[in-house]
């Protein structure tokens, strides 16, 4: 190979690598070595921060469904007991001189 052809694959191999570093790859790269691989751009969170703001958000769902289960369990006791006392009137035998 003479030198012309050497400078011209030189020239395509640099071209091609400044290309890449300065595209797409190069800042996925720069981002791995700054440490914000897998960081949102829109709010700036890494994996591992949004993963934590995702349980915190859970855990506070969880805890609102307990309170509406208790209260669920609270109405289903009050309805027994309203049903209960509607079957003792309807079991009670009505006097003889009642009219009503």
């Amino acid at each position: 190979m003479d030198s012309a052809g050497a400078f011209a694959l030189f020239l395509a191999v640099g071209g091609t690598m400044v290309a890449l570093l300065l595209g797409p790859v190069g800042q996925a790269v720069a981002k791995r070595l700054a440490g914000k691989a897998g960081s949102d751009p829109k709010s700036g969170l890494t994996t591992g921060e949004m993963a934590a703001e995702r349980l915190a958000d859970m855990e506070s769902r969880l805890i609102e469904l307990d309170g509406i289960a208790a209260h669920v369990a609270e109405l289903e006791q009050r309805l027994e007991f309203a049903e209960r006392l509607l079957t003792q009137h309807e079991a009670k035998p009505a006097l003889p001189g009642d009219r009503s």
